[in-house]
Parts: structure tokens; sequence; C-alpha cells
């Protein structure tokens, strides 16, 4: 009897288990016994039947025994339900304590001031959140669950009633935090994110325009009119490359634009890059123009150059038929040879246009 009347039902789960095992031990003696008492019963029966002389005392005892007996069974009955129902309490207060310490594991990930350094790193660790966060989602119907048990309890067992609802404050109150924790930290990796994507944009066009000045930069200036041409056509084809980075130049400022329009955390430095981006862009534009202009000149001189030449050697093979001291030796000669002169006379006017 001093088994089943204990109030002792354990500080936590494991001890519980063990109070269980030891009634269950208990139990077991218990049915042991039980037919003792059937015997004792049927022996009593047996002697009333034969009318023992004693058979109010028996009768009494038989009483006394069963009535014993029926208590036990009770009491039992109450011990194995008062321990069925601390287990199912501390099984509670265990499953919500694992719940809380596997939150707490993860809050401290993401209480992380780590946000990446470049883009590669922002991209692992967004895909490491993106991953806690499913981790959330599916914790989040363990929450509901242990919510649902805790009110279960609450009216199953309440005496346990306060003590219960303190631990389910505790859970609510952490998975609160952990959600505000890993929405705060998926704004500041996007954030980051935007940053570094821009900044590698930026990186990616300034040593683009760095490549390009050296390009442009790269021709020495041609000595004859083909080379001019060439020079002329490569530089243009330049050009044609410079426009179609535009949109490249236009998205980066767009992008810088939209973090400083939000109040990014390090709009101080996108605003330095956007302006070193735009500086960089003109810079390129007036190069490029300036060599345009050069090559445009260089091939005028080659111009110069070739129609020079052309006229001097013209005018060497004239200066020979001019000092010529042929006169002709009959009309036939001399009507040629004024023929020759009235050509040469309008080639003349042809080189003179030429040359003024």
């Amino acid at each position: 009897e001093a088994i089943v009347t204990s109030e002792e039902l354990g500080q936590d789960l494991e001890h519980v288990e063990v109070l269980q095992k030891k009634f269950e031990e208990f139990q077991t003696d218990l049915a042991a016994h039980e037919e003792r008492v059937n015997e004792v019963n049927q022996f009593a029966g047996k002697l009333i039947q034969e009318q023992h002389p004693e058979e109010e005392l028996i009768k009494s005892k038989q009483d006394e025994v069963n009535a014993s007996w029926q208590r036990l069974k009770g009491l039992a009955l109450q011990r194995q339900g008062k321990l069925f129902g601390a287990a199912e309490v501390q099984r509670f207060n265990r499953d919500v304590d694992e719940t809380i310490s596997w939150i707490k594991e993860k809050g401290q990930l993401m209480a992380s001031d780590d946000f990446g350094r470049d883009l590669a790193s922002v991209q692992a660790l967004l895909r490491k959140h993106e991953g806690l966060e499913r981790d959330l989602a599916a914790l989040e119907d363990k929450v509901k669950a242990l919510c649902a048990e805790a009110d279960r309890l609450q009216q199953s067992h309440p005496i346990n009633a306060s003590q219960i609802q303190v631990k389910r404050e505790e859970l609510i109150a952490n998975w609160e935090q952990i959600r505000t924790l890993a929405a705060e930290r998926h704004a500041r990796l996007n954030d980051s994110y935007r940053l570094q994507r821009f900044l590698a944009d930026f990186r990616d066009l300034t040593s683009w325009v760095t490549e390009m000045k050296a390009l442009i930069n790269a021709d020495e200036l041609a000595n004859d009119v083909a080379g001019a041409e060439a020079l002329l056509d490569r530089h243009q084809e330049h050009k044609g490359e410079i426009d179609a980075h535009e949109d490249s130049f236009k998205s980066a400022d767009e992008s810088g634009q939209a973090l400083l329009a939000a109040g990014h955390y390090a709009s101080d430095e996108v605003k330095e890059k956007l302006t070193i981006l735009s500086d960089e862009r003109t810079a390129l534009l007036e190069l490029w123009e300036l060599r345009r202009q050069q090559y445009e000149q260089c091939m005028d001189l080659q111009l110069f150059y070739r129609d020079t030449e052309q006229v001097d050697n013209w005018m060497s093979k004239q200066e020979a038929f001019l000092l010529n001291e042929d006169l002709g030796d009959s009309l036939d000669s001399v009507e040629a040879l004024l023929k020759k002169h009235e050509d040469f006379e309008k080639s003349l006017s042809a080189q003179e246009e030429k040359i003024t």
C-alpha cells in the first residue's frame, strides 16, 4: 500500500520511466497475489458451507481481505493513472525543451554578422539560409502540435496547468524570436546580394573600360591610305562594342540607384561607384571621339600625300612631253603634234582642278 499511495511522480521523463518500471514490477507481484486472495475466498466459502462454528468471524475476515484487496487494486489503478499522466507531462516538457534547444542552436546561426564578402559567398550564405528556413517550415508543424498538446494536457491535468502554460509560452516566445531573426537575416542577405551583384557588375564594367581604352590607344597612325581606312574600320568596330555595352551601364546604374532609394547600408560606397562608373564611361567615349578625329585627320593626310604623289608623277611625265624638240616635218605630223598638245592642255586643266 505504501507503493500505491506514494506521491512521488518524478522530476523528469527519465525519472518517471524509472518509477513506471518499478510500478510494473509491483503490478506483476500484485497479479501473482490475486490467486492467493482467490484461494482465501474459496477456503472461506468452504468453511462457511460446512457451517464452521466461527462462520461470522470467517465472513468478517473474508470481507476485510476483499475490501483491502479491492482498495489496493483501486489505489494501484490511481497510481498507474498518475504515473501515466506524469509521463505525458514530462514527455511534453522534454519535447518542448528539445525544440527550444534546436531553435536556440539555429538562432545562433541566424545571429551571425557574416553577410558575405563577395557574390559567391553571399550566394552560398543565401542557399544555407534557405535550407534553415525549410527546416523552420517543417518545425512549425511540430510547434503547432506541441501547443495543441499543451491545451489538451491543461484540460486533463489541471494540477499542472500553470507549469504547462509556462512551457507553452516559452516555446512560443522562442519560436516567434527565431522567425523574426530568420526574416531579418534573409532581408540582410538580400541586401548584401544586391550590393555584391552591383559591385560585381561595377568591377566587370570598369575592367572592360580599361581593356577597351588599351585597345583604342594600341593602334599607331597609318602611313598610307589603306592603313588609314583599316584604322577607321577597326575604330568603328570598337564603337559598336561600346554601344553594345550601353544596356550593361544602364542596368548597373539602375541597380545602384535602387540601392540608394532603398536607403541601403552601403549607400556611400554605391554612390562613389556610380560616380566612378559614369566618369569611366564618359572618359571612354571622349577617348573614342579623340581617336576618331586623329584617324580621320590621318586619313585626310594620307589622301593628300597620295594625291600629291600622283600629281608629281603626272607632272614629271608631262614635263618630258613639253621638252620634246620635235615640231613635225610635215603637215600631218604637225597636226598630230597639235592634237597631242590639245590633249595635254585638257589634262592640265583637269589636274589644275584637282590641285586647287
